[in-house]
C-alpha cells in the first residue's frame, strides 16, 4: 500500500517569495503574465523585470543578460516543471480560463487532483504555468487531505477533465462541489487524454 514518507519539518521555515527565470523575450514574457495572471512590473528594464500581484516587492523575476541559449528538449530535462498560482474561488477559476481561452490562450494538461482542480499553460518560453483552485476551500483541510488520503497515495496525478465540459456543468447549475466530484468520478474525461505531463517543446 501507498505511504506518505514525509516525516520531518523545520522548527521554522521561511515563505516562498519569487521565482527568477532567465529569458530571450522579455517585453514577451511581461505582456503574458500581465494578461495571464494580472502580474504588473514593479520594475521593467532593457534586460530584466521584477513582477508582482500582490503585496510582495515581487513574484516573478526576468532577466534576459547576454549570452542566453534557448533549452535543448526542456520537456525531457530535470528542473521546474511549473510555478502554480491560486484563485480564492471555482468562479474565479473557471472565468478566468474562459477570458484566456477567448484571447486564445490554451492549457496543455487540465487535472482535478483531488487537491486542486488545475490548467496548466506555457509562457513565451515554454515555462509551465498552472493555475488552480482548492478543492477543499481552505489549505487546513486541503493539507490534511494530502497528508492523508489513500486516494491520493495511490493516484497522485489525478483525474483528466475537459475544461469546457466544466463550463457546460456550471452553466447547467452544478455548484463546485457536484463538479468536483463529477470530474473525479471521470465524468469529464476529454476525448483526447494527453499522453504524458511533460512540457511540450517549443523550439
Amino acid at each position: 500500500m501507498p505511504t506518505n514518507r514525509a516525516t520531518d519539518r523545520p522548527l521554522a521555515a521561511p515563505t516562498l517569495h519569487h521565482t527568477t527565470f532567465t529569458t530571450l523575450r522579455l517585453d514577451e514574457m511581461v505582456e503574458w503574465y500581465g494578461v495571464a495572471l494580472g502580474l504588473y512590473p514593479a520594475f521593467h528594464g532593457e534586460d530584466a523585470a521584477w513582477l508582482t500581484n500582490d503585496a510582495a516587492n515581487h513574484r516573478i523575476a526576468l532577466l534576459s543578460p547576454p549570452g542566453l541559449k534557448h533549452p535543448v528538449d526542456k520537456g525531457h530535462s530535470t528542473g521546474i516543471h511549473h510555478t502554480a498560482f491560486e484563485f480564492e474561488t471555482f468562479d474565479q477559476w473557471l472565468n478566468n480560463y474562459i477570458r484566456l481561452r477567448d484571447r486564445g490562450i490554451t492549457p496543455f494538461l487540465y487535472l482535478d487532483h483531488g487537491i486542486t482542480m488545475s490548467v496548466y499553460y506555457q509562457d513565451p518560453d515554454g515555462n509551465g504555468v498552472e493555475i488552480q483552485v482548492d478543492c477543499f476551500g481552505n489549505w487546513r483541510d486541503s493539507s490534511q487531505w494530502i497528508n492523508s488520503a489513500l486516494e491520493f497515495a495511490e493516484n497522485p496525478i489525478g483525474t483528466w477533465f475537459d475544461p469546457e465540459k466544466l463550463v457546460e456543468a456550471r452553466e447547467q447549475g452544478l455548484t463546485f462541489q457536484e463538479i468536483h466530484e463529477k470530474a473525479r468520478a471521470g465524468e469529464y474525461v476529454p476525448d483526447e487524454i494527453p499522453k504524458d505531463i511533460f512540457l511540450p517543446e517549443l523550439y
